[in-house]
């Protein structure tokens, strides 16, 4: 891979970063539930923490590992719903977990593509962060949307 679409391809990455933490602010602004508020907040700061992470491997290689989790995949049974400033809790919970669905793949994606091990450790570690995201968004969704589950 040359340095210059590397360059690009993390660039990109940092955007979506960006992107999901002002997605989380906002809801954590937003929302009068205080259990919505906490995740969404903890959420902002981890993606906040991502857009670092990323902005480093462009000054210099960073070398990390992270558990794997559990992968309930309730996120790939839902559609992802259209954003809204008038959104439901569990509307808005389904539209996070599909963004860190496809931003957990982003990052798998990025590891197969990389020849650089320590490159390939980042994404794999960035893409199991993002499944950790989903996992917690996941476990809200049930029981904002299926209350009946507890």
């Amino acid at each position: 891979m040359k340095v210059e679409d590397y360059q690009k391809i993390i660039e990109d990455a940092v955007t979506k970063e960006i992107e999901a933490f002002d997605f989380y602010q906002g809801v954590s602004e937003r929302t009068s539930d205080p259990v919505l508020k906490a995740l969404f907040k903890e959420l902002a700061g981890e993606e906040k923490g991502h857009k670092v992470l990323l902005e480093g491997m462009l000054a210099g290689p960073v070398a990390f590992r992270f558990i794997e989790g559990e992968d309930y995949k309730v996120a790939e049974s839902v559609a992802m719903p259209a954003l809204s400033l008038d959104m439901k809790p569990a509307d808005a919970i389904a539209l996070a977990m599909k963004k860190e669905e496809a931003a957990m793949k982003m990052y798998a994606g990025l590891a197969a593509a990389s020849d650089d091990p320590d490159r390939r450790g980042v994404f794999v570690s960035l893409s199991k962060m993002e499944q950790e995201h989903k996992k917690k968004l996941e476990d809200r969704f049930v029981n904002t949307a299926f209350p009946e589950a507890w």
